[in-house]
């Protein structure tokens, strides 16, 4: 990005914070009069009022994360996210102010862009890395353990009070302190090759591939085969049953629009199902490697 850009979108976030710190501030009537209108009757008028009066708690709460390097534009565009499902899920008739509602869902959708976006390889996602993930520094200030590695009078202390594994602490201090390594950097100085080059491929091999499709086709030719074995009746509860790309049409249902109980469509589907398995059996040239029998 060239540097004219980035200075562009400096000043205009700086723009925005400052007409959003303008905004006028609701009293709790007015804040819960905007919300009825906005949730009872679809009023965007409201809403917008709503939100506007709160974007200082955007701004104020994406400055918090800043130290973790994403761009502050981008801070304040989720948290703007946050603001919204908080309006979207707000019940005014609770007795909780919207203020107190929106921050919670501002800093959550904050956080979440933090840990998707920060480093894919450093962060975890259960509720214990995520604590771990936003608290360790502040508490290694705050005990006057910077830098370097963790001690371990440092470590007994964060994991008691976060409630975590001293393991948790010492692995995410060592995730915190590591550097990202790009996979197109090469693997030494002057070297030709990369690390993304290094890398395993996992996927099928050309022959491999080849022969599942060959096997899939097979199948499918057997299948084809194996269901004339079966009545008009047969056919239709298998295909309800087994065919369909959604969950299968239920017992009942299929009984209702037959005439039957569903205990007979059950019946008549194992019936069913038994031929088709005898019929596969004497069509596979080894019933054994095929997976028919064993």
């Amino acid at each position: 990005m060239a540097i004219t850009e980035t200075r562009e979108m400096r000043v205009g976030g700086e723009k925005f914070a400052k007409s959003a710190m303008r905004a006028p501030m609701l009293s709790a009537e007015h804040e819960h009069h905007l919300a009825r209108r906005w949730r009872e009757h679809g009023d965007e008028a409201a809403l917008h009022e709503l939100t506007s009066a709160y974007i200082r708690l955007v701004v104020s709460m994406a400055s918090k994360f800043r130290h973790y390097g994403l761009p502050a534009n981008d801070l304040v565009q989720e948290g703007n996210v946050g603001l919204m499902q908080a309006a979207a899920r707000f019940e005014p008739d609770r007795g909780v102010r919207f203020s107190t509602y929106a921050t919670w869902w501002i800093r959550a959708s904050i956080q979440d862009f933090v840990l998707r976006n920060w480093s894919i390889v450093r962060t975890g996602t259960t509720a214990s890395q995520k604590s771990l993930f936003f608290n360790l520094r502040r508490l290694r200030a705050q005990i006057d353990d910077v830098g370097g590695r963790l001690a371990p009078e440092a470590r007994t202390t964060i994991a008691t009070k976060l409630r975590v594994a001293e393991a948790d602490v010492d692995q995410m201090a060592a995730r915190l302190s590591a550097q990202d390594r790009s996979l197109n950097a090469p693997t030494a100085e002057d070297a030709d090759l990369t690390w993304q080059d290094a890398l395993p491929d996992d996927r099928e091999g050309p022959d491999d591939a080849a022969m599942h499709a060959h096997d899939a086709r097979v199948r499918t030719q057997w299948i084809e085969s194996a269901l004339k074995a079966l009545s008009p009746r047969e056919l239709m509860i298998i295909k309800e049953r087994k065919f369909t790309e959604e969950d299968g049409a239920t017992l009942e249902s299929i009984g209702q629009r037959l005439g039957i109980s569903k205990e007979r469509v059950r019946q008549i589907e194992s019936v069913a199902l038994r031929k088709l398995r005898q019929a596969m059996i004497q069509l596979a040239p080894n019933p054994v490697e095929a997976g028919l029998v064993g």
